[in-house]
């Protein structure tokens, strides 16, 4: 299930650096993610490495996008295939 920023997001530009699929960018108001690219750091780390450093906990699942553990690892091989 890949992961969205809420409205509740300030902007505090932390979130971005942080993940290794380039799956955060800043929208028109608040940071957005990409569910083409967004893995939940699966392949790369055991968390989510923006919802690890997100003070103000708004990065919940996306109910729109759901997938399986087994999914988000299809999808984090394509990504990272050379």
């Amino acid at each position: 299930m890949a992961l969205y920023i809420t409205d509740e997001c300030i902007n505090c530009d932390v979130c971005e650096p942080e993940c290794p699929n380039e799956a955060i960018s800043p929208g028109d108001e608040i940071y957005v993610i990409d569910p083409n690219l967004c893995t939940e750091c699966v392949g790369h780390y055991e968390t989510s490495q923006c919802v690890e450093v997100c003070p103000v906990d708004c990065i919940p699942h996306d109910p729109d996008h759901v997938e399986t553990q087994e999914e988000l690892m299809e999808k984090y091989l394509r990504l990272t295939e050379d």
